[in-house]
């Protein structure tokens, strides 16, 4: 954060650091990276992420409407480096380096597994269970919003419903490219006889589309939050949950070797969930899980059962606070340039896909809210991370939504919608595939 004292521009800091030597080793990553030199490992990666990322976000977070509408420094790092990548003004071995550490070294899934094991262990054990039961619920209330609303929406420019169910709908709600789109190409394939590229070339754009109003609608959500303080829990999903690891600070006293220790059961979950994802249970009743998928499902019964000694759950609470605020404008200069193609999403934007796919992503929020407020969870949090996390990309989705919407701390949630949320998709489109080809 940029910091001034009274004695006016003396101190002027960025990220704690005094502007003349930010600036100093920002013009040498520059320059390393222009003129080729910029290592193309993990160092050189996080040096022209991190100064990239504090640019963009001390920018993005005083530009009066993009701070309070759009979604402050996050975003402007992830559209920012977006577009320096499309315009070519990123130099090769920077956008080289930065594609090495997010695909090779996959920092995401690091960052991801920590923000899941430390939110998912600094919730109230009694509070977890009811928020399990009633999520899946909010999960399916989304999905039918999603059709109703996707379908109203196409009637406006003559599009069928089955066009809109398929083209749309399916691909918009289906948990992201990866475990959604292109499994769901594959299902179209078996069924149709067609090459799976007819179905991904409308895909992917109306699903980056959607995946940008999702972003977008996520900081208005945030700024209703502000407005109608009932309506939401600050980045607590269930009615009723006071508790935060925070609270317990003076009974515990958490040092760095609890914080390191949070690391190795975030690590640890993480392998977990990709062994019963790769080996032990890939799939059930026909339907690939994810390895997020099954750590959540892990961290959440160790939290349930008692199993994690309270400090080291302090500790790990305090590494994802450590993460989602210090790293984010990293991630998101990573998920700008690795994981989105603006020409793509130049190419897809016309008048009536973005209605479309607006209509959709508002069928998501509205079905939601609705049924999460009647289990018992916060209207805006349940459409936050139910309805948004489902219409947008995935896991580096997630990381947007939840950026523009200032709640990090419900990224297992997410992920649920993502992952598990996903996977539900992919049996409707098996139906819908069926019914209407």
């Amino acid at each position: 954060m940029i910091k001034v004292n009274e004695k006016g521009f003396k101190n002027f800091k960025m990220f704690g650091i005094p502007v003349p030597l930010f600036l100093l080793f920002a013009i040498v990553a520059w320059v390393a990276a222009a003129t080729g030199v910029l290592p193309k490992d993990i160092t050189g990666a996080l040096a022209i992420m991190f100064f990239l990322g504090i640019i963009f976000g001390e920018i993005g977070d005083r530009i009066p409407i993009w701070k309070e509408y759009v979604g402050g420094g996050a975003i402007l790092a992830f559209l920012g480096s977006a577009y320096l990548l499309y315009a070519g003004i990123l130099p090769e071995r920077a956008a080289e380096s930065i594609k090495i550490f997010m695909d090779e070294s996959d920092f995401l899934n690091l960052f991801i597994s920590v923000l899941i094991t430390g939110s998912i262990l600094s919730v109230n054990r009694k509070l977890l269970m009811k928020a399990l039961t009633g999520y899946i619920p909010a999960i399916l209330a989304g999905i039918v919003g999603a059709f109703l609303f996707g379908i109203m929406g196409g009637l406006l420019f003559g599009v069928s419903p089955a066009e809109i169910s398929m083209k749309y709908v399916l691909p918009i709600m289906g948990g992201g490219t990866g475990a959604g789109a292109i499994p769901m190409s594959e299902i179209f394939t078996s069924i149709t006889g067609k090459d799976p590229s007819e179905y991904l070339s409308f895909a992917f754009p109306i699903l980056t589309i959607a995946n940008i109003i999702s972003i977008m609608v996520g900081a208005l959500l945030h700024k209703l939050g502000e407005k109608k303080p009932e309506l939401t829990g600050n980045g607590k999903l269930v009615k009723g949950d006071n508790f935060d690891a925070a609270d317990k600070d003076n009974e515990f006293k958490i040092t760095s070797t609890e914080i390191a220790a949070g690391l190795v059961l975030a690590t640890g979950f993480y392998v977990l969930g990709n062994l019963m994802s790769k080996k032990i249970l890939p799939s059930i009743g026909g339907v690939k899980i994810h390895a997020f998928a099954y750590m959540v499902i892990f961290v959440s019964l160790f939290n349930i059962l008692n199993f994690i000694p309270e400090p080291l759950k302090q500790g790990t609470k305090k590494l994802q606070s450590f993460f989602s605020s210090k790293f984010l404008w990293v991630i998101m200069i990573g998920v700008g340039v690795t994981f989105t193609d603006l020409g793509e999403i130049i190419a897809a934007i016309t008048f009536s896909n973005v209605i479309i796919a607006g209509f959709i992503v508002l069928g998501a929020v509205l079905g939601t809210a609705g049924l999460g407020y009647l289990v018992g969870f916060y209207p805006i949090e349940s459409a936050i991370t139910a309805g948004l996390c489902m219409a947008n990309r995935g896991g580096s989705g997630d990381i947007a939504v939840l950026g523009a919407a200032k709640r990090m701390e419900l990224i297992s949630f997410a992920q649920i919608s993502s992952r598990i949320g996903g996977g539900i998709m992919l049996i409707i489109a098996s139906i819908v595939f069926n019914m209407f080809t």
